[in-house]
């Protein structure tokens, strides 16, 4: 009986496997060797170092993510694993929203290869919030359609589980709750607030987030310090039609299947009922345009996209038609994806990017957040330099006399710095902290600095007349990394009190949120 129920869910699914199997191996094959891990990256890994209900860049799931990591062993194989692992599943539950709309093996293949051959497993590649944050909101449609389909309570308790930790992932879900709110209230759907079990489920976010809610009021709420300083430095630099060119970038190949999603939740009948769906997704886009929000952002919109129109598409197409629409869309998709490999992933090495870089500054590639063209991708750039960095840094580190080590403080300028010099150099030499986001409320009140290791640029004179002596003893060279030219110094002998001036300027740095 089991093993006939074994091959019924394999003969089932087999298909779905090979997709997800497929998808995995991309994952790693489709990264040269020559890049390293990303800026950001190392932030989130040193986070499982000093677990809390949140942090001052992100909520606090990515640090849970980093210590089973560094449980199994901290290399770069699980630390790829992971974000591989959720833009799996991403393709699964996409997979089970067709089947709940009714969608049949075809809708199912080609919503799998809309998100498989896609640019989401560039995404996928880097260990950050966005990979979990996508699934989040494929899971969150999934579970209202599956509550649209039942109508059974244990659904809205499910989605109020994905909510919290989606929120505990990464604040950007907040928008598509937005959204869906927009829709619910626009649509028949408004009948559910009458109902007790919706009332329920969201009581049951609102505890179990408040633990963070608790944690950001007693820190005098940094998410909005975070997102204002965002928009300084980031946001303000993008445009309107720039948010829109990338949401049609992203999927190029897939563009039929989200005219098919609109028409079908519009016109489609059977779909009437997710109106409020179509709705959400026009209200997170039009928020999202409005903020001048970065592209990717709004990617966790298209998986259910993608459902609705594959399913509509086979439901419309007589049985001659399937076969052959559908699989050359299927061809369609695979060409454009690997026309894409070598500019969209990290596949080339830096000086064949410059070699070809016109193919490049075509798609938009090498425009940073500063709103410049650079010579590299910015998270191609963000992913060198980074061991050479460590290991210079070790070798500085090694030189300090043994009974000078207990009084020797290792800084940095910034979070990237600080996070590679302890994933690299972990065990090897103590912690190196920072005044740049987490790094300034993790830094222990200073006693007796008399020696720094500094990773940065030059010192200020201020600085430096500190110290009865100043040594430059590496410097980054890796040619095209974003950290190249980054200075290493041993501050040594302070002649005055470094440690309380330590304490006082970081204190105030935390008073006026200039850590970011």
């Amino acid at each position: 009986m089991e093993a006939t129920k074994l091959k019924s869910f394999f003969d089932r699914y087999w298909i779905l496997f090979v997709l997800v199997a497929i998808k995995m191996i991309l994952q790693f094959v489709l990264v040269n060797p020559v890049y390293e891990l990303h800026r950001d990256e190392f932030l989130h890994l040193n986070q499982a170092d000093h677990l809390a209900f949140g942090f001052i860049s992100v909520p606090p799931f990515t640090s849970l993510v980093s210590k089973i990591i560094f449980l199994l062993d901290g290399s770069l194989f699980w630390i790829r694993f992971f974000p591989a692992f959720f833009g799996a599943m991403t393709v699964i539950v996409t997979w089970l929203i067709v089947e709940s709309i009714g969608g049949n093996l075809l809708s199912k293949i080609l919503v799998s290869f809309a998100l498989v051959f896609s640019v989401l497993i560039r995404i996928n590649i880097l260990f950050q919030p966005n990979s979990f944050d996508i699934l989040a909101w494929t899971t969150v449609f999934y579970l209202l359609i599956k509550y649209v389909e039942t109508e059974q309570s244990k659904w809205l308790y499910f989605l109020s589980l994905v909510i919290t930790i989606g929120l505990y992932n990464k604040y950007n879900l907040v928008f598509l709750l937005i959204g869906l709110l927009a829709g619910i209230i626009l649509t028949q759907q408004r009948i559910w607030f009458t109902k007790i079990p919706i009332w329920k489920a969201l009581m049951l976010v609102a505890i179990l987030i408040l633990p963070n809610l608790i944690w950001q009021a007693v820190y005098h709420f940094p998410v909005l310090h975070h997102m204002k300083a965002l928009k300084e430095s980031q946001l303000d630099h993008n445009s309107y039609l720039g948010f829109i060119r990338g949401q049609i970038m992203f999927f190029f190949g897939s563009i039929p299947l989200i005219i098919c999603a609109v028409i079908a939740l519009i016109r489609y009948k059977p779909f009437r009922v997710y109106r409020f769906i179509g709705l959400a997704v026009l209200s997170v886009l039009i928020v999202f345009t409005l903020l001048k929000a970065k592209d990717y952002y709004a990617i966790g919109l298209y998986p259910v996209l993608f459902a609705f129109g594959s399913v509509y598409l086979e439901s419309v197409l007589s049985r001659k038609w399937k076969f052959i629409v559908i699989p050359a869309l299927l061809g369609i998709n695979l060409i454009i994806f690997i026309s894409l490999i070598k500019t969209v992933f990290p596949v080339l090495t830096p000086s064949e990017i410059r070699a070809n870089a016109q193919d490049f500054e075509k798609l938009g590639m090498l425009r940073w957040e500063d709103g410049k063209n650079h010579e590299l991708p910015q998270d191609f750039a963000d992913m060198l330099g980074w061991k050479e960095m460590a290991d210079k840094a070790l070798k500085a580190y090694q030189m300090i006399p043994e009974n000078e080590l207990k009084n020797t403080l290792i800084f940095c300028d910034n979070y990237g710095q600080t996070g590679a010099l302890n994933y690299y150099n972990r065990k090897k030499m103590p912690e190196a902290y920072s005044f740049n986001t987490d790094y300034i409320y993790w830094l222990p009140f200073q006693h007796q600095v008399r020696n720094i290791l500094f990773v940065g640029k030059r010192p200020s004179q201020k600085v430096i007349d500190q110290f009865s002596e100043i040594k430059l003893v590496g410097v980054v060279e890796s040619e095209y990394a974003r950290e190249k030219g980054t200075e290493i110094y041993l501050l040594n002998g302070a002649i005055t009190d470094i440690s309380e001036m330590i304490n006082k300027l970081a204190a105030d740095r935390k008073e006026r949120f200039d850590i970011f």
